[in-house]
């Protein structure tokens, strides 16, 4: 019987297909997510054509359609015209069925047309990229030929790893558990602070936050194997990183906020809401507990801190965000610290205002935090004044 050119024990077998997989999920974190939906990086010619060539094996992904889905999931993340949100079409869903959901959405024409725009388009792309079934059918035929028998196994987790992994965990988990490093406006989750297994996909929080971020790790304890890989491949003339997660710094705090202190805000948007989130918490514990005892407990204290300093309500109903509302109303504190997180997010949300106009919104924000005679704001408000560029 044949038994293919490579005759392994058995723990060969599981790192040769461990390899290849993860050579896959390399392939997809550097080349259609960093590379082409985000153009985080530039690469060169012989880099890019091998990451073509060995997803077409691999996954019959044809680039344009998973640039167009991604950079789709970005605009529309979390609302229904999400192609793979798992807060609008449930944790289940797309965890088992996420590739499904990604060959529904290649099928539509206005999506590709929309978000589609930059991607290969030579005639290796139209004349043999496009047909998947024939790359991945090659592939099967190579590992049947390289391992023989056992070689229809490697091939089978070869299949369902990027489905799984990157469809199904990242696009559905990523959404759902894991902590927060950054206080964006959608549900990106970090699953791990060590991004491996997934190529570095794993810190998702980071990646929502600074989408156009070669390098998606941000604290010191994160490890991202995808950006030490552009960072060898830099090395050896083959990639270039365009931009990566802006570090805050900081300074002695002005006696008044000027255009530098605007701008540092404005590019450090994510910590400085972050950091407002952490410090409104005492706040927030200490009139909630008051409250619980003025209405009886009538109501989720969980869902209430949430909704205030984070303005997290997608997950209220209608009948409760008006409950909440009211509970709300029995605290100016609450009230305050509510209202300043929209007008400080306001201050980088406004496209249409000028600098003048930002910068007085600025001013205005930092006096009455100050006037506010809640101290986590005072405090807030010379933090504020720290930021540089």
């Amino acid at each position: 019987m044949y038994s293919g050119l490579f005759d392994l024990p058995w723990w060969g077998y599981v790192v040769v297909t461990l390899v290849l997989t993860h050579i896959t999920i390399a392939s997809v974190t550097i080349f259609l997510h960093r590379h082409q939906a985000h153009r985080a990086l530039e690469l060169h010619p012989l880099a890019s054509h091998f990451f073509r060539f060995w997803l077409w094996l691999t996954t019959g992904m044809v680039t344009r359609e998973w640039a167009a889905i991604h950079r789709k999931h970005h605009a529309k993340c979390e609302t229904v015209e999400d192609p793979h949100s798992p807060q609008t079409r449930g944790l289940w869903k797309v965890l088992l069925e996420g590739a499904e959901l990604y060959r529904a959405e290649a099928k539509n024409a206005e999506t590709l047309k929309r978000y589609g725009h930059g991607t290969p388009d030579d005639w290796l792309e139209r004349k043999v990229y496009r047909h998947s079934v024939l790359g991945v059918s090659i592939m099967l035929v190579i590992d049947v030929l390289l391992f023989g028998p056992i070689g229809l196994t490697i091939w089978a987790v070869q299949m369902v790893w990027i489905p799984f992994w990157a469809a199904g965990v990242v696009n559905g988990l990523g959404h759902y558990w894991g902590y927060r490093n950054y206080d964006c406006a959608d549900a990106s989750t970090n699953l791990l602070p060590w991004g491996i297994l997934i190529g570095g996909e794993e810190l998702h929080n980071n990646h929502h936050s600074f989408a156009t971020s070669a390098k998606l790790s941000a604290k010191w304890y994160e490890f991202d194997i995808g950006w030490a890989y552009i960072r060898l491949m830099s090395w050896l003339g083959l990639a270039t990183p365009r931009k990566v997660i802006p570090k805050p710094r900081f300074e002695a705090p002005k006696a008044v906020a000027d255009f530098d202190t605007l701008q540092a805000v404005i590019t450090h948007r994510y910590d400085v809401m972050t950091r407002y989130v952490a410090s409104m918490r005492r706040v927030c514990k200490e009139e909630i507990a008051r409250l619980k005892q003025a209405h009886a407990g009538r109501f989720d204290a969980r869902a209430l801190r949430r909704w205030v300093i984070s303005g997290e309500d997608r997950h209220l109903a209608e009948e409760e965000k008006r409950r909440l509302s009211e509970v709300v109303r029995d605290s100016k504190a609450l009230a305050t610290v509510m209202a300043m997180r929209g007008e400080l997010v306001a201050i980088w949300a406004r496209s249409n205002a000028t600098r003048e106009q930002l910068l007085a919104q600025l001013h205005d924000w930092i006096e009455r935090a100050e006037r506010s005679g809640i101290e986590q704001l005072r405090e807030f408000s010379l933090r504020l004044r720290r930021y540089a560029v």
